[in-house]
């Protein structure tokens, strides 16, 4: 099998050179003709390759492992017929350094996954361990910070809301382990949803190839600004069929800014549910065409009817740029971020309005402290701002008798502190307890007063 495959790249070769007219071996290629400059991309990718970096992980899977009835047969009634198996794995992706003097890298969360050891190799081949400072599963993205003495390249993130069908992209990433490859297209489709890839879908469709081992990498703009990440292909067997789709830039930069603000993503909700536009229904309500946002119901309470918006609006633009789909807005109010002030514009009975929402946090934010220390069991966290930055982490709600409950915490309190360590938010807590000390001290707010609880 592996001889044919040999003979096939072979054929191929041989195949494409037929067509190429020889040079002598000491001729230059001709960088003009008719005294116009032969158009190459060369020059703006030498300025934003280095900022593309190849991901490699290793970790461990658990896998389950059924045994035949009958071994209870040989070894006693009570003998355990599922047996779990630790599997070591490694994966491959694409990386893209977005701050150098911080060393923060954006990829895909699926590329880290269950990762207990990260090597980054940077352009020039030089390898250095990362860390993950945080990731959002529902949208797939990841950050992580590497600490290196080598010079670092980092690329700028384009308005990824200002681009059209049509607009020329080129994607950089590491495909099936071979090395930093670069291809191009053109932006195919914008807001694409509903593929089941992730929980948040406004992906950008792309015609540059993408294959296995692209995931995490950059899709870029003629001005090499990043204008996403690429994720995913739609093809059999992983392959490239000019189907790919990238996260828009604009969502990564509002994911990412939590990460590092908080530790994870503080997601904003809206509150309506709603459903895509149709010709008919646009129609019925007084509407022309059908890109936009229907809106089945405001949630009481919610942030949406606060504002003003009603059942029976279709919600047109958010901050001044078009939104196409239901799905789409979904997509940006869920990585905007808690707190975020934003304009809409709706039609309702034919004419247009505007509407001033800020948004309000998720349940999704809400984290249980049980995987963080066994002391902390049956408590619920949730980071506070104060001021619109980090101020220590709230106990949102506790079980009675749990864990908790029994170190001393109550509902109300935040944590601000652990042995002496300022804590701002969830992610520094994840972190400090990643390897607990002999004594855990928590120093907590509780009210005007402060105290220090120990947790067992």
């Amino acid at each position: 099998m592996r001889k044919k495959k040999l003979l096939a790249i072979s054929a191929l070769a041989l195949t494409i050179s037929a067509f190429i007219t020889p040079f002598a071996a000491n001729a230059a290629l001709p960088i003009a003709v008719n005294n116009q400059p032969i158009p190459s991309l060369a020059p703006m990718l030498e300025q934003v390759t280095p900022a593309v970096v190849s991901i490699a992980i290793e970790g461990k899977q658990l896998s389950k492992q059924q045994l035949p009835e009958a071994y209870r047969f040989f070894f006693g009634p009570n003998f355990p017929t599922e047996q779990i198996q630790e599997r070591p794995f490694r994966g491959l992706g694409s990386g893209v350094i977005i701050d150098s003097a911080k060393g923060y890298i954006v990829t895909n969360q699926h590329v880290i996954n269950n990762a207990d050891k990260i090597m980054v190799q940077l352009y020039d081949g030089h390898e250095v361990t990362a860390k993950l400072i945080g990731s959002d599963k529902l949208a797939d993205i990841a950050l992580l910070q590497i600490d290196t003495p080598q010079k670092l390249t980092a690329i700028k993130l384009a308005n990824s809301d200002k681009l059209r069908v049509g607009d020329f992209a080129i994607a950089i990433g590491n495909p099936f382990g071979l090395g930093q490859t670069v291809t191009s297209g053109i932006v195919s489709a914008l807001g694409r949803s509903g593929l089941n890839l992730e929980n948040i879908e406004n992906f950008i469709q792309t015609d540059a190839a993408i294959n296995s081992g692209n995931s995490g990498g950059a899709l870029i703009n003629l001005n090499g600004e990043l204008i996403g990440i690429n994720t995913a292909i739609l093809g059999p067997d992983r392959g490239n069929v000019g189907i790919g789709f990238a996260i828009p830039a604009n969502m990564v930069q509002n994911l990412t800014t939590q990460i590092i603000k908080f530790g994870q993503v503080q997601r904003g909700t809206l509150g309506v549910q709603g459903r895509e536009l149709t010709a008919e229904l646009a129609q019925t309500f007084g509407y022309d065409t059908n890109q936009g946002a229907f809106v089945n119901q405001v949630m009481p309470h919610s942030a949406a009817q606060k504002a003003g918006l009603k059942a029976g609006d279709i919600i047109t633009s958010l901050n001044g740029n078009p939104i196409r789909s239901f799905s789409e807005l979904r997509a940006k109010v869920a990585t905007l971020g808690a707190g975020k002030t934003l304009t809409l514009q709706a039609i309702r009975n034919g004419k247009l309005q505007q509407f001033t929402v800020t948004l309000n946090a998720s349940s999704d934010n809400i984290v249980k402290a049980d995987d963080l220390h066994s002391g902390l069991a049956g408590a619920q966290l949730t980071n506070m701002t104060l001021n619109g930055k980090a101020h220590g982490i709230e106990i949102t709600q506790l079980i009675k008798g749990s864990p908790a409950a029994h170190s001393g915490l109550l509902k109300g309190d935040i944590i601000i502190g652990l042995n002496r360590t300022t804590i701002n938010n969830l992610g520094q807590l994840r972190k400090a307890l990643a390897h607990p000390p002999k004594v855990v001290a928590l120093e907590i707010q509780r009210g005007r007063n402060v105290l220090y609880l120990i947790v067992r």
